[in-house]
């Protein structure tokens, strides 16, 4: 794997781990607690700080802030200016830094450009939240998220393709991604990988 490559415009603190082969674009700042894997993109202007966990292969792209409390699994895709919090009743005059509600989000997850993942919740393996949605509660792996607030509108593929199944089924039914024809198969409301 290639050497990480820093822009001179960025700052990364001391302390911070990033693994081999990360790129860190124009006006980045890396807190110095950030535990970092390989493979990483930070597009300009992201910000990541110290209680922050991100896997390999992480693309987070420009004008993302990632406060702490935050975890992102490998393979994770950040869209441009989408939002994380960590409080989840913020006030000026208050603080609250020892209320940090954790946010994770597993493998593969898609968080579209503009949308908005309130605190405290787990963004499932492979979910797709839409451009501008607002997360505000557990999504299901493989699930489609859109909206205000996001609401469950399909299932989507590991390769990012739309399946055609209902959001439940009282019967076992499956589906294959079209263009990898990996097999699906959707069980009440939950669906699983069968066959890749």
């Amino acid at each position: 794997m290639a050497a990480t490559t820093i822009h001179a415009s960025a700052i990364v603190d001391a302390g911070a781990v990033l693994g081999e082969g990360c790129r860190v674009w124009h006006f980045v700042h890396i807190c110095a607690k950030a535990r970092i894997g390989r493979g990483c993109s930070f597009g300009q202007n992201v910000f990541v700080g110290n209680d922050v966990l991100i896997g390999d292969n992480v693309k987070v792209q420009n004008n993302v802030s990632i406060y702490d409390a935050v975890t992102l699994e490998d393979d994770v895709f950040c869209g441009p200016s989408m939002v994380f919090t960590n409080v989840y009743n913020p006030r000026s005059a208050v603080t609250r830094k020892d209320e940090y509600r954790r946010t994770l989000v597993k493998r593969g997850a898609t968080l579209g450009a503009n949308s908005t993942i309130v605190c405290g919740i787990t963004v499932g393996e492979y979910a797709f939240v839409g451009a501008g949605a607002v997360v505000n509660r557990d999504v299901p792996a493989f699930a489609l998220m859109l909206g205000v607030p996001a609401r469950q509108a399909g299932w989507m593929s590991r390769h990012g393709e739309r399946l055609p199944l209902p959001l439940h089924s009282d019967q076992v039914l499956e589906a294959r991604c079209p263009h990898t024809t990996d097999r699906y198969r959707l069980s009440g409301n939950r669906l699983e990988l069968v066959a890749g």
